[in-house]
């Protein structure tokens, strides 16, 4: 069960490359597929997995941080010898009974925080006081320090040493990457859409101004069309008129012949 979680929280890289490993609740009595190959492993957690011994626990150069509550660890605390730059070690909720138990812990030189709530040598006269004592380099103590000052967050502690930040990193280069091409894109596409704007924008124009053309062809057109009219109604008028005119005169050529022959008469 724990070597199957290795090997998923690895994936696919070496062990070399690990700097955490997170195997909370993977259900194991001892140490299964954790080897000296993790050379830079930071951090390993291994909260509520069963174990009930460190036996098989591999040798952590680099490991600075562990977890190991709510698992049913007795004894043994000698194997963690193996990861010398240990700082931060979490033992909560385990079965250790007596201070003895926490005798190789001193070995480790840079060991500064150490967490035993929750188990029963917690519980002993003078607990605090004797484990200050033996381990020289301890800062806290369950989460307070030797004058009952409570814990500090450390910036070592919280430092993040996943394995796949560089991923995360260049991830980030890569999606700035694309977004700048994105910002491109976006450029070129509102700069084609003021071209197709200004081009749509000039044929409107192109159509008002040919349909203002028409109109005023159009209207020109009447215009030639009424004057026309007038003129033959002109015309038809002066033709009329002339008519009318000569018919007068004819009228009064016959009266006055008529005056003429009878002045003869007499």
């Amino acid at each position: 069960m724990m070597e199957k979680r290795i090997e998923l929280e690895m994936r696919g890289k070496k062990a070399a490359d690990i700097k955490e490993l997170i195997l909370d609740n993977c259900r194991s009595t001892t140490i299964v597929g954790l080897t000296d190959e993790f050379t830079n492993l930071q951090s390993l957690s291994l909260i509520n997995v069963g174990l009930t011994s460190l036996k098989g626990f591999p040798k952590l150069p680099n490991l600075r941080k562990l977890e190991l509550s709510d698992n049913r660890i007795p004894k043994g605390l000698g194997f963690l010898e193996s990861c010398p730059k240990l700082t931060h070690l979490n033992l909560s909720g385990n079965k250790i009974k007596d201070l003895d138990t926490l005798e190789p812990l001193k070995n480790l030189k840079h060991l500064k925080n150490v967490d035993l709530f929750n188990n029963e040598a917690t519980t002993l006269e003078n607990y605090r006081e004797q484990v200050f004592k033996m381990i020289p380099n301890l800062k806290y103590l369950d989460g307070f320090d030797e004058q009952d000052g409570e814990a500090e967050e450390d910036s070592d502690a919280d430092e993040e040493v996943n394995g796949n930040d560089d991923d995360s990193e260049e991830d980030e280069e890569e999606g700035d990457e694309d977004g700048d091409g994105g910002e491109e894109e976006d450029e070129e596409g509102s700069s084609e859409g003021e071209e197709e704007d200004v081009g749509l924008g000039a044929v409107y124009s192109e159509n008002l101004d040919d349909m203002s053309d028409e109109g005023d062809y159009e209207a020109g057109e009447e215009e030639d069309e009424d004057e026309v009219v007038e003129e033959e109604e002109e015309e038809e008028g002066v033709e009329e008129g002339g008519a009318g005119q000569s018919a007068n005169a004819d009228v009064s050529r016959g009266k006055k012949r008529k005056l003429e022959e009878g002045e003869e008469e007499n």
